[in-house]
């Protein structure tokens, strides 16, 4: 799991160099033909992965109810967000993947409730699923921010 953990941990330095290189109008800006923005994006896959691992392991996850509800699957944006708010996400992407990873090799996730993804139809039976999916929902993500950026930018 050492390279799982690499990949993600990669991916959200990627994803904060993104916060930390575009304004806040960028980082909000829905172009034409999207139905979302980049930092709807980056505070998505925060969600996700926390929803996947934690959740899905009958743990606490580490953000509120709100951000869940505002980013879990199948929402969109409702309005531009604050710069607060956005340093809060960008915050979050280091310590939500520092923390599971500290919680992974601690062997705090000993239960797991066995979930099909819906996008794929993959189902994650263990814990190490989970977190190997994350990676890819990270990557996918990704891919969608370059898509993004790209069209924030012309």
């Amino acid at each position: 799991m050492d390279f799982v953990f690499k990949v993600l941990n990669n991916t959200r330095g990627i994803f904060k160099k993104i916060i930390e290189e575009n304004t806040l109008e960028d980082l909000n800006k829905i172009p034409e033909g999207f139905n979302n923005n980049v930092i709807w994006n980056i505070a998505h896959i925060i969600v996700t992965e926390q929803l996947l691992v934690y959740k899905l392991s009958g743990l606490e996850v580490s953000v509120s109810n709100e951000m869940i509800n505002k980013y879990r699957k199948d929402t969109k944006p409702d309005g531009a967000i604050s710069q607060h708010e956005v340093n809060e996400i960008k915050n979050l992407l280091i310590s939500t993947i520092q923390n599971t990873e500290a919680n992974y090799k601690a062997g705090v996730f000993k239960t797991f409730n066995e979930y099909t993804v819906s996008t794929t139809g993959n189902t994650l039976t263990k814990i190490e699923d989970a977190l190997q999916f994350a990676a890819v929902h990270e990557g996918l993500h990704y891919g969608y921010i370059l898509a993004l950026l790209k069209a924030v930018k012309s």
